[in-house]
This record gives C-alpha cells, sequence and structure tokens, in this order.
C-alpha cells in the first residue's frame, strides 16, 4: 500500500523546489523527486506523473483558480497554496481513481502542514467551488468503485 500522502508531500516539496531554483524539471525530478520517492515503482509512478501533469498544466490551473480568488490576484496568493490548489486541480481533473473527496481532504492537511493557518480553510474554498464548476463542465472524470459521486448538488 503506497502512503499517497508522502508523496504528495514529495511532490509538493519538488515543484516548490523547481520554481525557487530555476533548475530543469528534469533535474528536479531526477534529484528530489526520486530522491524521496524511493525504488517502489508504484509509488514512484504515481509521485513523477503527478509532478509532470501537474507542472504541463500550470497554466489550466492559474486560471481555475482565478476564477475563484474574489478581488485577489493570484500572483499574491503564497505559493505554498498556489501549488497545493495545482496538485488537487490536477487529481480532479487527471486521476481518474482517486475521488475528489480525498484529494481536497489532502490538500487541506498539505496546507495546513505547510502554509498559513488560514490556508486550509482557504484551500478548501478554492477546491470547493473549482469542483463545482468543473463537474458543470464535465470535466471530472471519475471511474471505479466509490467514485461516483452521488451527493445531493447535481
Amino acid at each position: 500500500m503506497i502512503n499517497r500522502r508522502k508523496v504528495r508531500e514529495t511532490v509538493l516539496q519538488s515543484i516548490y523546489a523547481y520554481l525557487q531554483s530555476g533548475d530543469t524539471v528534469q533535474h528536479i525530478a531526477d534529484t528530489v523527486l526520486k530522491e524521496h520517492l524511493g525504488t517502489e515503482k508504484e509509488v514512484r509512478r504515481f509521485g513523477e506523473r503527478l509532478f509532470f501533469r501537474t507542472l504541463e498544466n500550470q497554466t489550466q490551473f492559474d486560471e481555475i483558480i482565478t476564477q475563484h480568488i474574489q478581488n485577489w490576484e493570484i500572483s499574491r496568493l503564497a505559493m505554498i497554496d498556489r501549488i497545493v490548489l495545482k496538485i488537487a486541480l490536477c487529481e480532479f481533473l487527471y486521476f481518474e481513481d482517486i475521488p475528489t473527496k480525498v484529494s481536497i481532504n489532502e490538500a487541506i492537511e498539505l496546507a495546513k502542514k505547510y502554509s498559513t493557518a488560514k490556508s486550509g480553510r482557504f484551500v478548501n474554498g478554492i477546491l470547493d467551488a473549482s469542483l463545482e464548476d468543473l463537474k458543470q463542465e464535465g470535466l471530472v472524470k471519475k471511474s471505479g468503485r466509490g467514485l461516483i459521486d452521488r451527493s445531493t448538488h447535481q
């Protein structure tokens, strides 16, 4: 059983290192990411996929986040909060096997651990609003046991 929270923490740290260092994506993947993910194939595959997909789709994620932050510029958000939001949005859109509730809960925990006291609530609000819009646009496709959302606000 892989510990996906640890993988998410490593992806967060790797994206942060990439944005702060000016190193190439591949260099960060070969050093920070691989160093912390270990040798287990499944763990590594999940971590690398989450890392590369999140970075590949940053523009899309920035647009989604921007739609949900009233009277605020995305560039003024705490970098950790932005990265956490992007990782969760990546899971919403590109990881069919991860329930959206899990992505939201994990994002809240990461924000609380690595960012400010108010970050958990902020991340939760942005992700809830984003998820509603993405569902209405038909962009969230989840499959597998327990992944079909049967919520009351459809």
